[in-house]
């Protein structure tokens, strides 16, 4: 199938790459003449594992192509996917003033049947608004399909190729046919293809997402109770985790989600609900404890130490999740930013974020090469996200390098008994 994606973000490059895979020709679109030449070099402005691998392979043999002429390749596509940015605005309403300016563009450019997918996270009614927008520019018929994407970042390309499901919500049967033509592939496993009104498909997301947020915050919450009571959430934890109406995910308690889609959703989903008239009480409440949530390893630094004023914090883990080098709403900022405005030094490392970072904080923070170099007469160690290589390090040459063996650990990535034969202080989330 002849496909286009506009916008090359995060969601636009991953759907594009994963459907050349398959075998599709893809063209990918972009306005930014940077970016494109970018990835016509083959280097990924994004981190994500397995992607760059993908897209040389599919651009090499031809079936990912990018560009900036976007009329030239809606006009060649059956299928035309709109993944571009729907930034959260002050009032925490998603902002559409991008997908409604592609679907016009989109609209300009038709010159025979085509399916226009919302593929970008948008609120209900905006497949109305998209085709309302559409039609204003054309006399040819289209269809347009709200398409949902829920893939995990650092998971991407697994999440796309093996979905869970695929949510499809269409107004019409062609469309919805040409759809599940398009996503048959990577449902032979049994994966369902779920086809609904585009309002169902729509609040799906938001739905998805305000859930997985609520697991977070409650689960920080019963760390909290831990706590007071001399209980230990881990134990907590996994006999919750073992009902299967709950199951174990995403009941790890820490210092808060972040990222570029839990955090704008709820606020998304809050704000549409009230605009309907409907106080939406159980995200708001999810929304405050995560923000308290974020700064709880401060606090306890505080409650350690005292006065924090000229104190030097090694800090392990910047983006937002492992596997990734995003920092979009990062509990790592709200960190760094409290230390920074108590007069503690800060001395941080991530395996793939420090560009990032360096241009959040500029030289206020020192971003270092590797793990160990935070550490040098450091007087504490936090740790804020849990990659992989901080799960076994040396901890011999980590009480040398620490000018105190002090750690707060924000993931509960380490056994307090171990950390404390170690000779460490081990400060963790609700233990």
């Amino acid at each position: 199938m002849k496909i286009a994606i506009v916008g090359t973000g995060y969601v636009g490059l991953v759907v594009g790459a994963c459907l050349a895979e398959n075998g599709n020709e893809v063209v990918c679109v972009d306005k930014d003449e940077t970016k494109i030449a970018t990835l016509e070099a083959g280097k990924m402005p994004i981190y994500e594992p397995g992607l760059e691998e993908m897209v040389r392979r599919n651009h090499g043999n031809g079936r990912l192509l990018f560009s900036t002429d976007l009329p030239s390749a809606v006009g060649q596509s059956e299928v035309v996917f709109i993944a571009v940015g729907t930034p959260q605005g002050e009032d925490g309403a998603a902002d559409l003033q991008h997908v409604l300016g592609v679907a016009r563009d989109v609209g300009r450019a038709l010159s025979k049947y085509t399916v226009i997918v919302d593929k970008s996270t948008v609120p209900v009614g905006t497949a109305h608004k998209v085709k309302a927008a559409v039609a204003g520019e054309t006399k040819q018929a289209f269809s347009v399909v709200s398409n949902p994407e829920f893939l995990k970042q650092g998971a991407a390309i697994e999440d796309f190729m093996k979905p869970d499901r695929v949510v499809i919500g269409a107004d019409d049967q062609r469309a919805a046919d040409i759809m599940k033509e398009l996503y048959g592939p990577f449902t032979r496993t049994g994966a369902p293809i779920m086809t609904m009104d585009t309002a169902s498909a729509e609040l799906s997301k938001y739905a998805a997402n305000a859930m997985l947020a609520t697991k977070i915050s409650f689960m920080n919450e019963i760390a909290n109770v831990c706590e007071l009571v001399g209980a230990n959430v881990d134990h907590v934890r996994k006999a919750v985790g073992s009902d299967r109406r709950i199951g174990n995910s995403f009941l790890f308690p820490g210092v808060g989600y972040g990222g570029s889609c839990f955090p704008k959703d709820v606020k998304a989903l809050v704000k549409s609900s009230s605009d309907l008239g409907y106080d939406f009480k159980i995200l708001r409440s999810v929304e405050t404890v995560n923000e308290h949530q974020k700064s709880k390893l401060v606090r306890r630094m505080e409650e350690h130490f005292g006065d924090l004023a000229g104190r030097t914090i090694a800090l392990w883990g910047l983006a937002f999740k492992p596997r990734t080098d995003d920092m979009r709403e990062a509990p790592a900022i709200v960190v760094i930013e409290r230390l920074l405005a108590l007069g503690a030094n800060v001395r941080a490392y991530d395996p793939e974020a420090a560009e990032t970072a360096r241009r959040i904080f500029g030289d206020r923070v020192v971003i270092c090469d590797t793990s160990y170099e935070t550490l040098g007469g450091a007087d504490a160690l936090a740790i804020v996200t849990e990659w992989n290589e901080f799960r076994e390090p040396d901890f011999k040459r980590m009480r040398q390098l620490l000018k105190t063996p002090v750690v707060f650990d924000g993931r509960n990535i380490y056994a307090p008994e171990q950390m404390r034969t170690l000779g460490f202080e081990y400060v963790s989330i609700g233990r």
